[in-house]
């Protein structure tokens, strides 16, 4: 047998408590995404109080504004985490099962239908507060690693979204039956690519910490939209790359080798639906910096 982690003995649950005969739990990821959002609010607050960091040593929005700006967001992210997940990833399937869309605590969010939201909510608000749009998108960016960051290891700790069948020493063995399910070929312990874990360092530690160095050491947000690049680029990129080690989604798998294992999947010409929404966003990305800085040298 190769060697490989057990998966960690963690409860998907923080902690449940019963009142009046009903149960109520807070689970890892509910409370990833509040963290999430309380550190990407501290961030944005930290840039609106450093004036120097902007063009005209003037910061584009005031803290007021920052903190209205948070109800937009979360609605953003739920409403298009949960639309996005229904028509990127199994409409068929809620087309059947309507009332089941609102079931948002059974799981299925998406984090291109997020981030679709979360772009509405940021036009909406910036029309109706007079906000310069660029430079909001630009604190939202640099603003929004940390949670994705905190979303892929409590989707590790869920034990869901993990990757393809691996034999590499640090490949995890997660449980459930779906999980162990690799094929005839593997015939004692399934073990996988821990691609959560590749999500959360790439999209965002790595990411959000250079869009951090961007910002503060480099002056970027002087240029409205780049960082908002930057972001669009970056974390298509690391989509792109993580989803040749992920699990595709059941719905999406095409075919299987031999000894049953997975060896081609995708929504459009061997490509995940992952890497297909990811392509645009390196396209638009890499597009906004050239544009930020053409506009920087005339």
């Amino acid at each position: 047998m190769h060697g490989y982690i057990p998966f960690p003995n963690v409860s998907p649950e923080v902690f449940s408590i019963t009142i009046g005969g009903y149960a109520f739990a807070l689970r890892w990821y509910a409370l990833a995404y509040i963290t999430g959002l309380l550190i990407g609010w501290r961030i944005a607050l930290g840039l609106i109080h450093a004036p120097r960091l902007w063009r005209a040593d003037t910061a584009p929005m005031t803290a007021r504004q920052i903190e209205d700006l948070m109800t937009w967001v979360i609605l953003g992210v739920v409403l298009g985490g949960r639309v996005g997940y229904v028509l990127f990833y199994d409409l068929p399937y809620y087309t059947q099962n309507p009332l089941l869309i609102f079931k948002v605590w059974q799981g299925g969010m998406s984090f291109h239908g997020g981030f679709l939201g979360v772009a509405l909510a940021l036009v909406l608000y910036c029309r109706a507060q007079k906000i310069p749009l660029l430079s909001a998108a630009d604190v939202a960016a640099v603003a929004t690693p940390p949670g994705l960051m905190l979303g892929r290891i409590a989707n590790f700790i869920n034990a869901e979204l993990w990757g393809m069948p691996s034999h590499m020493p640090w490949a995890v063995a997660f449980p459930g039956t779906a999980a162990q399910d690799c094929g005839p070929g593997w015939l004692t312990i399934c073990t996988r690519h821990p691609s959560q874990l590749y999500e959360a360092g790439m999209e965002g530690l790595i990411l959000g910490a250079l869009l951090l160095w961007l910002a503060w050491r480099r002056g970027w947000l002087k240029y409205p939209g780049r960082l908002t690049g930057v972001f669009f680029a970056g974390y298509g990129l690391a989509r792109f790359i993580v989803e040749f080690f992920r699990q595709a989604d059941a719905q999406f798998i095409t075919a299987t080798d031999p000894a049953g294992n997975v060896i081609q999947f995708g929504a459009l010409g061997g490509f995940s639906m992952g890497q297909v929404l990811s392509l645009p966003m390196i396209a638009i990305g890499l597009a906004i910096v050239w544009w930020t800085a053409r506009r920087a040298r005339v």
